[in-house]
């Protein structure tokens, strides 16, 4: 009965296999512990697999998500907060004025490297907490169990409703380039298979080399939306108010700090990361909110690329495409990794590193994405979208 399933064929054979020059088969060629095809099942656990195997299963995925540097890390978090919060930031200093929006933008980001210290500290001190949920389930002592769940299910809604924020920009992105002359839907569809598409690569290292790409995106795009407005000077009457909300949405990169630091190779190396994370965004923030509500005053829009004009705008956003989705698809890659490994603890599909392992993940990407695409579909204005998130 303790025999597991791998060593069954070979149980076999031993009793009755026999060559009829009297040599045992099982002796004429060396063992596989490999099995030809992979038969197990979803939900399968250690205690069915071949021990040989499944340790080595363990070990390289193990190695796969263990492969974050400080500096890799300063980039996934600068791309997971910059994209979506620099263009939502020139409307909330409209609603607040030059000084207040300044104040907040430097204020917030002060308090989120803080944050994110005492998010690394416990990280340190309590290293089997790989997300919010293990952190709710630590907070709440004896009653662990409400916490966990309280914490794992607002963790999963605030990054549902950012990737469909995400989605929601990819379609006025594509919608502006286009001229208006397809169904917003049409490219709202498209923003979320391409969402759906980056999310794939599980460990925020292979995503990380993407986070270059994204970086230098959200500069470019964010630079020809300041040139362009300060040419234009286009001023008029209007506005939206996206007030302090778009600020605290703008510095959200602590919300994947557990997930991200459980990848780390050196996790002490952790606040390095934080602090050229916190700096450069602070630095970008407030250097777009100042100067694009200086430059084009009330008519200011959110995303702020809106304000550029309408070539400019299809330039910036042409520019901004790859942030939009890359930034998106980290947000997914957050939630999806706690429910995946909550679903898979005890099982070795968790690693990601077998063809049903894969499978199982690649369907948790799709079923989270479409219901981001709802959500992105049901709030279809982009600062709204950010004010429940923020929140």
């Amino acid at each position: 009965m303790t025999d597991d399933i791998s060593n069954t064929p070979s149980l076999g054979r031993n009793k009755g296999s026999k060559r009829k020059d009297g040599s045992d088969a099982e002796n004429s060629q060396p063992p596989n512990p490999w099995p030809v095809n992979d038969n197990t099942m979803l939900g399968e656990t250690s205690d069915e697999l071949n021990d040989a195997r499944l340790k080595q299963i363990a070990a390289q995925g193990s190695a796969h998500f263990h492969r974050l540097g400080w500096k890799r890390l300063a980039i996934v978090t600068i791309v997971e907060a910059v994209a979506l919060g620099a263009l939502s930031l020139p409307s909330a200093y409209h609603t607040l004025g030059m000084f207040p929006g300044v104040f907040l933008t430097v204020t917030i980001g002060m308090l989120s490297i803080f944050t994110s210290y005492l998010v690394g500290r416990v990280k340190l001190a309590h290293p089997h907490v790989a997300n919010y949920a293990e952190a709710g389930r630590l907070l709440f002592g004896r009653y662990g169990r409400i916490g966990y769940e309280i914490f794992g299910a607002a963790l999963v809604l605030e990054l549902v409703m950012v990737v469909g924020s995400h989605a929601l920009t990819g379609s006025i992105a594509l919608l502006d380039i286009n001229g208006g002359h397809v169904c917003s839907i049409v490219f709202s569809a498209v923003s979320a298979i391409i969402l759906l598409i980056l999310a794939i690569p599980p460990s925020f290292a292979e995503v990380a080399i993407l986070g270059y790409i994204d970086f230098v995106s959200i500069v470019a795009a964010i630079g020809i939306t300041i040139i362009a407005t300060g040419i234009q000077a286009n001023k008029g009457p209007g506005g939206l108010s996206g007030v302090e909300c778009n600020i605290i949405f703008a510095f959200s990169f602590a919300i994947g700090q557990f997930s991200f630091m459980d990848e780390m190779n050196t996790p002490a190396d952790y606040m390095k990361s934080i602090w050229a994370s916190g700096g450069i965004q602070i630095s970008i923030y407030t250097i777009t909110g100042a100067l694009c509500y200086a430059f084009i005053g009330p008519s200011v829009q959110s995303p702020a690329l809106l304000s550029a004009g309408p070539l400019i705008s299809k330039i910036a956003f042409g520019v901004a495409l790859p942030v939009i989705f890359i930034s998106g698809s980290i947000n997914s890659t957050v939630a999806l990794r706690y429910i995946h490994g909550r679903m898979y603890k005890n099982s070795h599909l968790k690693y990601i590193n077998t063809p049903m392992g894969w499978a199982s993940w690649i369907i948790l990407v799709v079923i989270f994405t479409l219901i981001a695409w709802v959500i992105a579909e049901a709030i279809p204005i982009f600062s709204d979208l950010l004010s429940p998130a923020s929140a």
